[in-house]
């Protein structure tokens, strides 16, 4: 990433550097251009540095196959998982504030309905929250369950509640594993952890995550939990699994924890960035233990970390986090530099494509 750099070093400007270099979004909208395909109709995408230089988001494709409606850089979509990291963030704000205490068990903050629920398979008196954070509690990931996507699919598709979504958990599957014994990413644990913010706060996880984080500071003014801000709402694209359109899905199959809001690339990016800027946490220690690798006997395919883990793109570290409908966030350290997408389908493997392609690009720009 050297060539990057001295880009950066030769062409200060106060307004960024794509401002002034048309080529730069001219490659950068070429590339979201080729990531189109029959089963990909569009995409979105923001990149942002932390010095400002760099600032840019585009989009290519429809939002709409059946409209054709053409994709606008600012529309919204579900982000799925990556609601992970805005509620582990949360968690670790409650933390700080002094309203719980990582190894607290869960017990303490649920309640007595679904304590009773897990307990069946789950001592819950041994399982900490931050157990639940690190995706190493064993619980069993309810959507793992046949039932779950079956009834996702059904015509007129499925009202879900999180006790439904608990009960399933017990259910359709075994416990993983003893605490902290094994990582198993499980979106059952994070409604958990949607509950428990929803007992301690005393508001709904979409009222109380914005005034935990504190969106408005942030600038997240696209970002919310879904239903509850109707600008955001209407400007939600058509999100497609093999082909299906599932804009009509309900937003609960996905919406306790695991789940749940509504953000532009943008919003996103710029998210990542204010996380890794010390904009979200009071300590600077927070954000290192939210960081902070986790050890186990055999090691997992993903080094997950507190609703972030860590991969490589282009041979460089980045932090991350993906959801199923199609998006991911990135923020590499050694460049100060947030990357978000959102692809109208998944995409093909552990990272898309369009991240490592950006990265060339501006590389290549020098």
């Amino acid at each position: 990433m050297k060539n990057l750099i001295l880009f950066l070093f030769f062409f200060p400007s106060a307004t960024g550097i794509f401002a002034q270099q048309d080529s730069q979004k001219q490659a950068l909208q070429a590339i979201l251009k080729g990531q189109l395909n029959q089963d990909i109709p569009g995409i979105l995408f923001s990149v942002q540095s932390g010095d400002g230089q760099i600032h840019w988001s585009g989009a290519s494709g429809v939002s709409d196959r059946v409209s054709g409606r053409e994709l606008s850089h600012d529309q919204t979509f579900r982000i799925a998982s990556v609601t992970k990291t805005f509620v582990a963030a949360s968690i670790l704000r409650l933390w700080e504030e002094g309203k719980l205490s990582l190894d607290d068990p869960i017990s303490k903050y649920l309640t007595p309905e679904h304590a009773q629920i897990l307990q069946q398979d789950y001592d819950l008196e041994k399982i900490s929250i931050l157990q639940v954070l690190r995706h190493n509690a064993g619980f069993f990931d309810h959507t793992h369950a046949p039932v779950f996507f079956e009834k996702v699919l059904q015509p007129g598709g499925h009202e879900w509640t999180r006790t439904e979504q608990l009960k399933l958990c017990v259910e359709a599957g075994e416990p993983i594993g003893a605490p902290s014994e094994k990582f198993s990413y499980s979106d059952t644990g994070y409604i958990i952890l949607g509950e428990i913010i929803e007992n301690i706060v005393g508001k709904s996880l979409g009222l109380a995550i914005p005034e935990i984080l504190d969106f408005e500071n942030l600038g997240l003014e696209h970002t919310a939990f879904e239903g509850l801000n109707p600008q955001v709402d209407q400007a939600r694209i058509h999100q497609y699994l093999q082909g299906q359109d599932t804009y009509s899905f309900h937003p609960s199959m996905d919406y306790f924890g695991g789940g749940g809001l509504l953000s532009t690339t943008e919003d996103l990016s710029q998210f990542f960035l204010a996380l890794f800027h010390g904009k979200v946490f009071k300590n600077t220690g927070t954000l290192e233990l939210m960081l902070q690798p986790v050890e186990y006997a055999t090691a997992p395919r993903m080094d997950y970390r507190i609703g972030i883990y860590q991969i490589e793109v282009n041979g460089l570290k980045a932090f991350t986090h993906a959801g199923f409908w199609g998006t991911q966030v990135v923020y590499f350290p050694s460049l100060d530099l947030a990357m978000a997408t959102n692809y109208s389908q998944i995409w093909k493997g552990r990272v898309p494509p369009v991240f490592a392609q950006a990265l060339t690009a501006l590389e290549m720009e020098k």
